[in-house]
């Protein structure tokens, strides 16, 4: 796997593109004078924790024949205060979904993808407490 990072301005705003060919957008907060044009690399390692967790969990119930009609996970990430650097400290991510689904399959399926699969999870792990909770149909 191979990713290239490009400035595009003079300040910190950046292109990345990895093996895929998309290319994402990354800048710095405005207080360091950031344009707000992209998202935080903070930010970025929740969103691949969430999505790495997201297409284990999908693979693993439309084996099962589960209808998924809708599926949101938000993460909230904690960051060690007063050091430098500040890693998460503790991580929660709530999968939301909604469809006919069993709810001990999906249980199963997220604690298959956290537990065994994930490898942003395995990744983030050692340095952060990793929590979860499942809702279904609201």
């Amino acid at each position: 796997m191979t990713v290239e990072l490009v400035r595009i301005d003079d300040a910190f705003h950046f292109e990345a593109t990895g093996t895929s060919g998309v290319a994402l957008h990354i800048d710095g907060a405005t207080d360091i004078g950031g344009h707000n044009l992209g998202a935080r690399p903070m930010e970025m390692l929740l969103m691949g924790l969430a999505s790495c967790s997201a297409i284990d969990v999908v693979l693993i119930l439309n084996k099962q024949k589960q209808v998924i009609e809708d599926f949101r996970l938000s993460v909230e990430g904690l960051r060690e205060k007063g050091v430098i650097p500040n890693p998460f400290q503790k991580i929660h991510i709530t999968y939301k979904f909604t469809g006919n689904l069993d709810p001990a399959r999906v249980k199963r399926a997220v604690d298959l993808s956290m537990d065994k699969y994930c490898s942003a999870t395995a990744q983030l792990r050692p340095t952060a407490e990793i929590t979860y909770s499942i809702e279904i149909n609201g």
